[in-house]
């Protein structure tokens, strides 16, 4: 028996097509409810939005084959339930960037963004890499433009893996509070950077 109805079915379909205005509008309708639900289970803002961004970036990668019976929304508290049980489970979330280390592909980012979106994204990605501290601004160009691993960057500014995870975290953190208007192209823009 159907439990999805047509409208939802519609936006289901536009949505696995890669729809970039679907997907948005799905961001913006369940990001903060979710952000919400998931801090009732961690009682830890950051943690919540991360296991959220973490649920966003998971259902935009594997969007050609989820199987959703009941409706999106279910579906996305589901994940974030799981998630966040996953979470208490192991003390920890796994790393402050999570969400940022799933790969969605070169095709889906560039139907996300069309020319003047990406000009203006990049342009705002400038501006808020300004803001870093120099530090956490080497290592996230050298990261994210330069592709270099982790181990890479530290042989190369002689500071240890972790410090080189610390100050990624931290330019992340940072970056997302800096472009939050832009967040759900910024989460696929970071993806596409993915080596």
């Amino acid at each position: 028996m159907e439990t999805v109805d047509l409208s939802e079915k519609q936006v289901l379909e536009k949505f696995r097509q890669g729809n970039p205005s679907t997907f948005e509008m799905i961001f913006r309708a369940y990001y903060q409810p979710l952000c919400r639900y998931a801090f009732s289970f961690l009682n830890d803002k950051e943690e919540a939005e991360e296991v959220v961004q973490s649920a966003f970036i998971s259902v935009w990668e594997k969007r050609l084959s989820i199987q959703i019976e009941t409706s999106l929304k279910a579906y996305l508290y589901r994940m974030v339930r799981n998630s966040c049980l996953n979470v208490i489970k192991h003390e920890k979330v796994k790393q402050q960037h999570a969400a940022f280390e799933m790969y969605v592909g070169e095709t889906a980012a560039e139907s996300v963004m069309h020319k003047v979106q990406a000009a203006e994204l990049e342009i705002k990605i400038a501006q808020a890499m300004k803001t870093l501290p120099e530090q956490c601004r080497l290592v996230f160009q050298l990261s994210r433009f330069e592709e270099l691993k982790y181990q890479e960057i530290a042989d190369q500014l002689q500071i240890s893996v972790k410090t080189v995870e610390n100050h990624m975290g931290k330019a992340l953190k940072l970056m997302r509070e800096q472009l939050k208007d832009y967040l759900p192209l910024f989460l696929i823009f970071m993806n596409n950077w993915m080596p």
